[in-house]
């Protein structure tokens, strides 16, 4: 196991001091036996570690407090699978890991809407690794939601800082391991609270901004990152409802992979950004009214009123604004 592994592995464990029930869907053998020793180790204990075949099968047998899967390639079945699997950790309050690929997210994202999943995209051993300990971080079902909104964009910031680290350290002690080893480059795919929250306003609310003057915005940010590490900007909220109100003003609807692109952050850290504005009511999950196997995302009514009041007060200087 590597020194992240072990180092966070062995916290989730202590801090929880019982022994959840996990079970296991993945086809590479590889990675069933890592993520078999990474759950142990985190201290849950596995009840079944099988193919991805097996979700197809519609067992009534207990499948734990937490369960992954590993899906880079939905189909049909894989995908019907998820959605009846989806159901099931719901109605049970069984915490639910899928990881996918990009070519996959908008279809594992379309049919995971009723548990509140963690979704991981192509992701690292340390990534899946904050997965099982943000499973162990709400014992009984407990979601992230019941938490006031500053402590749940604590929590979210925290849990991205643990992330980073646990990559950095899996990448030096790959490094010890195979000094020829080249590290390949992550892909960055571009929050911030309405401080107006749901107070009374009589003013007819403003129109939105020009969605060309948003997307010039998008860009002088974006070129940030030609100049300086694009971590030291990442503001990955802000950026999401920059993208999200110029596709309203263009009547273009907007797929969880692009918003993903938009927030200039790994799309794995994306997806838990867009969870936590979710929760917030600032963003919405909405179906294509064409494929039930599609879904979007959109402003609630609050967030574009926050975003039209916003720019109707600084004006003209919106356009200076990065």
């Amino acid at each position: 196991m590597s020194q992240a592994s072990f180092a966070y592995s062995q916290t989730a464990s202590d801090a929880v001091g019982i022994l959840p029930a996990v079970s296991l869907f993945v086809d590479r053998a590889h990675l069933r036996a890592q993520l078999r020793e990474d759950a142990e180790a985190a201290g849950f204990r596995i009840v079944g570690a099988m193919p991805l075949a097996d979700l197809n099968q519609d067992s009534p047998r207990p499948l734990g407090d937490l369960i992954v899967v590993d899906c880079p390639r939905p189909g049909g079945a894989e995908l019907a699978a998820l959605s009846r699997l989806d159901m099931r950790a719901a109605q049970s309050g069984s915490h639910l890991v899928v990881s996918s690929s990009v070519a996959g997210l908008d279809d594992v994202f379309a049919c995971l809407d009723q548990s509140g999943a963690q979704i991981l995209v192509d992701p690292s051993r340390a990534e899946r690794l904050v997965a099982l300990g943000r499973a162990l971080a709400e014992p009984g079902g407990a979601r992230v939601r019941e938490l006031a909104e500053a402590d749940r964009v604590a929590l979210l910031r925290l849990t991205e800082q643990v992330s980073r680290l646990a990559e950095r350290l899996d990448r030096l002690s790959a490094s010890d391991d195979d000094p020829t080893r080249v590290e390949a480059p992550r892909t960055a795919f571009s929050f911030g609270t309405d401080s107006s929250g749901d107070r009374l306003v009589r003013a007819a609310r403003p129109p939105l901004p020009d969605p060309r003057m948003v997307r010039r915005m998008i860009r002088q940010r974006q070129l940030r990152a030609r100049f300086f590490d694009a971590e030291l900007f990442a503001d990955p909220a802000w950026d999401m409802l920059l993208d999200l109100t110029a596709a309203r003003a263009e009547n273009v609807r907007v797929s969880v992979t692009s918003l993903c692109i938009a927030s200039g952050v790994p799309p794995t850290t994306a997806l838990r950004w867009i969870g936590q504005m979710t929760e917030a009511g600032l963003f919405e999950r909405i179906h294509d009214e064409c494929d039930r196997r599609r879904a979007f995302i959109t402003l609630s009514d609050r967030a574009v009123d926050g975003m039209a009041r916003y720019f109707d007060h600084v004006g003209a200087e919106a356009a200076l604004l990065v």
